[in-house]
């Protein structure tokens, strides 16, 4: 074979190849739900989208009864390693603010916002350029700390120390820290990923304002997993999402007269397409009109702030 003929050969071998390829590729992007890139980033104050996020009274306050989760914002994305490392990367200081922005325009105007990292600076750049945010603070430690330095509207003890409060018998401790916030001036709540601490709380009536609950119980314990997964225990035990989780926690929300915010509604995104719509659904049917919900954003591929005021409005407008 000629010298020729075998580039040619080759040249129209790899052309095919790639076509191919690139066919595939688009199949794949077609079955797996692709869809184009977020909107180009905000700067600053922009003027609000025509879609606005319905709202809640709030202690006076009207808010987006859809509340910009904080987690993505630093890695914490409670499905593995690999996923964190990716909203780690992705979330510069840059594009936290830009997305804040872009929650603004949608008519989202608070922020469950936690004291920790760069957080602090993230938050006063924002402000900075002219974003608003009514801050529920998830308080890790101690709130006279956090209070002074932002200032939130509402702060609650998050639900990780308040559930390792619950099994160790040291609710005082938690209920002390309530009396703390209290003394601020500022709207205090409670945190969890049991029923059974709100439960608790309201029975012994406790001096708080508002609940924020976890639809899934992530922190049971090893007896705990081993009696609801007959025996076993998985590789994360703490990143467990039964779907019989949701039914129990919005029930004690709709017994408590105390507004409430359900979040990891969407278990963390481990749903699909269908499923975040029906996780929407359930959980505003679920709840009561003065509740909301904390939902993390994470828009690498997805418009998904848009997505989820579509869901809210799409469910509330049908109630």
């Amino acid at each position: 074979m000629s010298n020729s003929r075998r580039s040619f050969l080759s040249t129209a071998f790899a052309a095919g190849a790639a076509a191919t390829a690139a066919g595939q590729s688009q199949s794949r992007d077609a079955q797996q739900g692709w869809t184009p890139p977020p909107p180009d980033a905000v700067k600053g104050q922009t003027a609000a989208a025509a879609l606005q996020v319905p709202t809640m009274k709030f202690f006076g306050v009207a808010i987006g009864r859809v509340v910009l989760g904080t987690n993505p914002f630093y890695g914490f994305s409670h499905y593995n390693n690999n996923y964190s490392v990716m909203m780690q990367d992705y979330y510069t200081p840059d594009k936290v603010c830009d997305v804040m922005h872009q929650a603004n325009r949608f008519g989202i105007n608070a922020f469950n916002y936690v004291h920790l990292s760069r957080a602090p600076q993230d938050l006063a750049r924002f402000q900075a350029e002219g974003g608003k945010m009514h801050l529920i603070n998830q308080c890790i430690g101690d709130a006279e700390t956090v209070y002074k330095a932002v200032k939130p509207f509402a702060m609650y003890k998050q639900g990780e120390e308040v559930d390792k409060a619950f099994k160790n018998g040291e609710m005082d401790d938690i209920k002390d820290w309530c009396k703390t916030a209290r003394d601020l001036g500022v709207i205090v709540g409670v945190g969890t990923h049991k029923p059974e601490v709100i439960s608790y709380v309201e029975d012994q009536g406790w001096d708080v304002d508002f609940y924020a609950g976890c639809v899934y119980n992530r922190t049971r314990t090893g007896d705990e997993i081993k009696h609801v997964l007959n025996g076993q225990i998985p590789e994360m035990p703490g990143e467990i999402y039964l779907r019989s989780d949701p039914p129990k926690m919005y029930k004690v929300m709709r017994q408590t007269k105390k507004p409430c915010f359900a979040f990891k509604i969407l278990a963390a995104g481990r749903l699909s397409e269908r499923e975040m719509d029906q996780a929407y659904q359930t959980a505003f049917e679920s709840i009561k009109p003065s509740d909301g919900v904390f939902v993390g954003i994470f828009p690498r591929v997805r418009d998904e702030i848009r997505e989820n005021v579509e869901r809210a409005h799409r469910v509330l407008a049908r109630s």
